[in-house]
């Protein structure tokens, strides 16, 4: 018999209790779509991406990384930069209100994984840890 309706329901219980569902602010509870909280995490540690990059790097659609680039430079969080290399290319970068919000975000983030592994006894936050790990393997090989 397959395990396939207990990963469902196991899946979507994770969902729904880490606030997944919710598309108008992040699990940790900040007032950002998870899209953008996304999109900021990888352009905070201060190094530009093109919108080809991010892309790639959030696994979204060209098209979906254009509307973002553009609700996040209307923020102010957010300026576009023609390359140095390819003057054809436009790189994205943080700009300096986005840089604060992305570090709220984070602070936000690390305080609520830090409250979910402390809720994990000791001798099983090792082996949650690596299921998570080869779930998301299991996810990758299976696209």
């Amino acid at each position: 018999m397959s395990n396939s309706p207990d990963l469902q329901g196991q899946l979507i219980a994770l969902i729904r209790a880490f606030g997944l569902h919710r598309p108008d602010q992040t699990p940790c509870g900040q007032p950002v779509t998870v899209a953008e909280a996304h999109a900021l995490m990888e352009l905070s540690n201060g190094q530009s991406l093109s919108q080809n990059e991010l892309s790639t790097r959030l696994s979204l659609e060209k098209s979906t990384v254009s509307r973002l680039v553009k609700i996040l430079e209307r923020r102010e969080w957010l300026q576009r930069n023609r390359s140095e290399a390819d003057r054809r290319v436009m790189q994205l970068a943080l700009t300096k209100n986005g840089q604060q919000v992305a570090e709220q975000l984070a602070t936000a983030r690390r305080e609520k994984f830090d409250r979910i592994l402390s809720a994990i006894p000791n001798g099983q936050q090792t082996v949650v840890l690596n299921s998570l790990k080869i779930l998301v393997e299991a996810i990758h090989k299976s696209e």
